[in-house]
């Protein structure tokens, strides 16, 4: 079985110095990694009584290995690095066809 982890990472108009560091790490640590760059989504919550948004690139790696101890690491490295309350990670069992 493999799994496929989304890191839900927002970013702003300075997307291209952020991704390109998260980019070569987890191409090292992975081998490989998928951007979805050219059609960021947007992120809407309830703050205080205000909706906030984020601009989101999903990130995307395939790993047939689920270190929850590197990726709990990374998220909170990343929540540091971008100074975020919360970067979602998520991982679905994918089965390759």
């Amino acid at each position: 079985m493999s799994y496929l982890v989304k890191v839900l990472l927002p970013v702003g108009d300075d997307a291209g110095s952020i991704l390109e560091p998260i980019s070569r790490k987890l191409t090292e640590t992975f081998g490989g990694v998928t951007m979805h760059v050219n059609a960021p989504a947007e992120g809407l919550w309830k703050n205080e009584g205000d909706v906030d948004w984020d601009r989101i690139v999903v990130v995307e790696v395939m790993t047939n290995n689920l270190d929850r101890k590197w990726w709990a690491a990374f998220r909170k490295e990343l929540e540091l690095a971008l100074e975020q309350e919360e970067i979602v990670i998520r991982a679905s069992e994918v089965e390759r066809l």
